[in-house]
């Protein structure tokens, strides 16, 4: 996963970050494009000034995520390849993220070495670790029960990384190892406010709100694929909140969508 992605989906509401949701979510659908306005409404209508809107979309077509036509006047406003790709990606991981999680009892240990003066090489590569869901035990030991996810994690020279498949033997308790490696009372706190944050529906008479409730829906659970490790149900507790965000999220965006993307062609056309 392209870490421009993971910056922007666990990053503050800033504009350009919100547009990457905007881009995924209505934009991505539509290869022939849309004028450079209906961008700009929407992060206005998202709550940013006119000028951060544009500076936004400015940016972004700087930085390859968009590439301009100009007609007339006026500009239309596509997907470029890679960023096209970047988002099918993304959204395959964020609309698939959250069902029940199989295991077969193993564990996938990487052991990672780092020379001391490389500090920036070795933070370069535990975030990658952490992205891919793996967890801390200290010692430059990190554990996930993705068996998978090896493939996720590269050396960079002068690293180096060793990875094993194991089980947990009698000395071990599965609960202390969990405790160790991930924070799971802050990212219960994440999931609840989730739920108390979308608990209720905006008024479906107006597309313009659903447009706006539906496209925070999706801002806000984008995140969890790079926040949360995906532990498997056995491992969490019985009332772990991720099943309810999950069909809460499904069940909001399929409700939604309809006037949500109303909205977007009505400013699409305009």
């Amino acid at each position: 996963m392209n870490d421009v992605l993971r910056r922007r989906s666990v990053g503050a509401p800033a504009a350009r970050s919100t547009l990457l949701t905007v881009l995924g979510e209505y934009l991505l659908p539509r290869p022939e494009g849309v004028w450079l306005q209906a961008l700009i409404g929407s992060l206005r209508l998202l709550g940013f000034t006119p000028s951060a809107a544009r500076q936004a979309v400015v940016r972004s077509t700087r930085e390859g995520w968009l590439e301009a036509e100009r007609i007339g006047r006026r500009s239309r406003m596509r997907l470029t390849e890679s960023s096209t790709e970047l988002l099918e990606d993304g959204a395959r991981r964020i609309y698939e993220f959250g069902r029940p999680v199989d295991w077969d009892g193993r564990w996938m240990l990487i052991v990672l070495r780092v020379p001391e003066q490389r500090r920036e090489l070795r933070h370069r590569l535990t975030t990658r670790l952490a992205w891919a869901g793996f967890g801390s035990l200290g010692g430059g030991l990190w554990i996930t029960p993705h068996t998978g996810r090896e493939d996720q994690i590269h050396a960079e020279e002068p690293a180096q990384l060793l990875s094993f498949r194991a089980e947990l033997g009698a000395l071990g308790d599965t609960a202390k190892v969990i405790q160790e490696a991930w924070d799971l009372p802050a990212l219960r706190r994440h999931y609840e406010e989730f739920l108390a944050d979308f608990a209720t529906d905006p008024d479906t008479a107006d597309d313009a709100a659903v447009f706006a409730a539906q496209t925070a829906l999706v801002h806000a659970w984008r995140r969890f694929p790079f926040i949360d490790p995906d532990l498997p149900d056995g491992l969490l507790p019985g009332d772990w909140p991720r099943p309810k965000a999950y069909e809460l999220f499904h069940s909001r965006h399929e409700r939604w969508a309809p006037a949500a993307q109303s909205h977007f062609d009505a400013l699409a056309g305009a």
